[in-house]
């Protein structure tokens, strides 16, 4: 029995199962950046925190091997 030829479509749900959790996170981003204001100056401590918050979480998501 060939190694090979048992694990190949497991290897191809695996490989469709990332690639599709990497396009809905992509889409989940887009739409989450539509859904927080644009950074300008924070006007006070929380709208700093949400800037923070929103600049570490995209610094994560681009670093995310896809």
């Amino acid at each position: 029995m060939d190694l090979h030829s048992t694990q190949a479509p497991q290897d191809f749900v695996r490989e469709d199962f990332s690639e599709y959790v990497a396009e809905l996170q992509l889409h989940m981003t887009l739409q989450a950046r539509n859904l927080v204001p644009n950074i300008t100056k924070a006007a006070d401590s929380r709208e700093q925190l949400l800037q923070q918050t929103q600049a570490s979480v995209e610094k994560l998501v681009s670093r995310q091997a896809m």
